[in-house]
């Protein structure tokens, strides 16, 4: 099953990231990274989520790999939720929607019977030239980021 953006090199593209950094694609270059987007911090499925990849953190790092949320919260927000959960990886910031909309990844839902817009739970797989490998939209959160780690591995 083909997706819109595997086999395509992601545009460079920069955003605020914890711990007062700033975030360049290009400067991931000649390591696999994990970009997961995630609709908000504090809520319980977006928790889940990174508490899998946090759990599996050492795992993605022996391969080399960097794992990056990404969600439209602000960096006030994303030091805190780092911070209570104790993530290893940094959180970026897209308030802006620049990334989200490389990655196609807004959508309008239903939310209590109103239509909003929001991020649609994806992860991609970017290898060391800046080439998406693959991924996941719709995510369902118990066991992803084991996937993910799975597919990590075949790279």
């Amino acid at each position: 099953m083909s997706s819109p953006l595997t086999g395509l090199k992601v545009p460079d593209f920069e955003l605020p990231s914890t711990g007062k950094r700033i975030f360049r694609l290009s400067a991931q270059s000649g390591h696999p990274l994990v970009v997961y987007f995630y609709p908000k911090d504090n809520t319980p499925g977006c928790t889940a989520e990174g508490q899998e990849f946090r759990d599996l953190h050492s795992e993605f790092a022996g391969l080399g790999c960097a794992i990056y949320g990404i969600s439209r919260d602000g960096m006030a927000s994303h030091e805190a939720f780092k911070a209570k959960m104790s993530f290893p990886f940094d959180l970026l910031s897209d308030e802006d929607e620049v990334a989200c909309g490389m990655f196609g990844v807004l959508k309008t839902k239903n939310m209590y019977g109103r239509q909003v817009r929001g991020i649609e739970r994806s992860t991609f797989v970017i290898d060391s030239a800046g080439v998406v490998r693959r991924e996941w939209r719709g995510v369902k959160v118990a066991g992803h980021a084991r996937e993910v780690l799975e597919f990590v591995q075949t790279l």
